[in-house]
């Protein structure tokens, strides 16, 4: 039986996945553990959602592999579950965007869920125009709705201090508006970052940090280098990704070549938009 007193919660990771690692998939578990041992929430869905080749990551290979191996990896899942909005759109999608993409998914399932009630529906309706019109401010979201929070790991709360990777609005939106579980990772000190950053602590209540106790520091650059080498990643990636790997034969030399001498997405855009307006 559902605790009436908990709050639900959907996880949405946003990343490259290229490919998907073991680690991914365990955060998941991690950040649902830590969420519910809270006795506040109640975690009833995760969504992976692999960015676009719009995003133009070094060796980031094409979005159709890297949804397909997601795919793969979250067959045994009962709840965590791919998506490939983000993935399918032409253009790079902020994260902020993609967020409210998910997030007025979330609504819209709700209202279908409660069609039958006019009340209800009207009720809801109401809740999300009031939404959309309200000022940005913490967590002034659905009340009886779930909550849509961003997992990630210490490496991308530490990005959020990289100029030009980030807009300053959308880490408030994200962090203020929606909240973040971040996972830790050897050698990372989110406490610290947190209390460094003004912004980031200014939602500091909004910011769970999960420490993995069980230390594990596989990455998705290690294991392009080891296949790249030619070595063995089992058990470093779900059996059926390292099938999908070897069976189309990802990730090599050339592969990692790829974007090698483009901007990134977000660099190229923001410091355009920061060169117009200093001119």
């Amino acid at each position: 039986m559902e605790n009436p007193t908990t709050s639900k919660v959907v996880l949405l990771a946003c990343g490259s996945f290229n490919p998907i690692t073991n680690m991914h998939l365990r955060m998941f578990e991690l950040a649902r553990d830590h969420l519910e041992d809270t006795g506040q929430y109640s975690v009833i869905k995760g969504i992976i959602s692999p960015v676009g080749d719009a995003y133009k990551k070094k060796g980031l290979i094409e979005a159709s592999h890297r949804v397909e191996m997601a795919r793969l990896a979250t067959e045994s899942s009962e709840w965590i579950t791919v998506d490939s909005w983000e993935s399918q759109q032409s253009d790079w999608v902020e994260t902020s965007k993609v967020i409210r993409h998910h997030y007025e998914e979330l609504l819209a399932r709700e209202h279908n869920r409660d069609d039958v009630d006019t009340v209800k529906y009207t009720k809801k309706r109401r809740i999300e125009e009031n939404y959309i019109a309200s000022s940005l401010s913490p967590l002034s979201l659905c009340s009886d709705g779930p909550q849509l929070m961003l997992l990630c790991g210490a490496d991308v709360l530490e990005s959020f201090g990289i100029p030009n990777l980030w807009k300053q609005e959308d880490i408030a939106e994200i962090v203020g508006r929606y909240g973040l579980v971040c996972v830790t990772r050897s050698g990372s000190d989110p406490h610290k970052f947190i209390n460094q950053s003004d912004d980031l602590w200014k939602y500091r209540k909004n910011i769970h940090v999960v420490h993995e106790w069980v230390t594990n520091d596989i990455s998705a650059t290690h294991v392009r280098r080891a296949l790249r080498r030619g070595r063995s990643v089992r058990y470093l990636l779900p059996e059926s990704v390292v099938r999908y790997v070897q069976e189309h034969s990802l990730y090599s030399a050339e592969s990692e070549q790829k974007n090698a001498d483009v901007v990134l997405a977000p660099f190229q855009k923001y410091s355009d938009a920061s060169t117009k307006t200093e001119s």
